[in-house]
């Protein structure tokens, strides 16, 4: 997945955030991040001092801010918080399919399967905490109180998560589709 207008830190990212998503942090060794972002043996270290750690969490980075894209989107023309979650359900699906049904959550599946270190449950409470938040955003700008916002958004991440694990185990995108009714976001 090499393209040449990107810079060699933004391949070696772009590309393990892909290939751990697919197969995990230790499912995907340093050789083929290099090969597959087309970079030369060195560059890993020359931008990534600490190795494949360091590129890990940001290939994390990189995964979280698309993922707040996604919330962004799925929100930002949304007339209400119901709304909003069941797009994101749907655009999350959509990611799902369009990823053959097996890649994992970007984070998760980069920071939870990594080395047992406090710089990866920083990293990975950080991201979830502001994926969490700007949910709850949404919802306090949809009439929610704040408490009831944060409730709100910690319910839909959950349940996402959740739901992408079953969506894994049975080859279909349907459990991110069914989660806004089971949730009461239904629109």
């Amino acid at each position: 997945m090499t393209h040449p207008a990107h810079s060699t830190r933004d391949r070696l990212v772009l590309n393990a955030a892909l290939l751990f998503r697919q197969k995990g942090y230790h499912g995907v060794g340093v050789a083929e991040i290099l090969a597959q972002a087309g970079a030369p043996k060195g560059s890993l270290y020359h931008h990534f001092p600490n190795g494949k750690s360091d590129l890990a969490l940001a290939a994390a980075d990189w995964a979280s801010a698309e993922m707040m894209r996604i919330i962004g989107d799925a929100f930002d023309a949304a007339p209400d918080f119901a709304t909003g979650a069941t797009t994101l359900c749907y655009k999350l699906a959509k990611l799902f399919d369009l990823s053959g049904h097996w890649d994992g959550c970007p984070i998760s599946a980069t920071l939870f399967e990594g080395p047992q270190n406090d710089a990866f449950r920083a990293k990975s409470a950080a991201l979830f905490d502001s994926w969490i938040a700007e949910v709850a955003r949404h919802g306090q700008r949809f009439g929610l109180g704040a408490a009831t916002a944060k409730d709100a958004a910690e319910m839909l991440l959950m349940g996402l998560e959740g739901a992408w694990i079953l969506a894994r185990v049975r080859k279909t995108s349907d459990p991110l589709r069914r989660l806004p009714g089971l949730l009461g976001h239904q629109s």
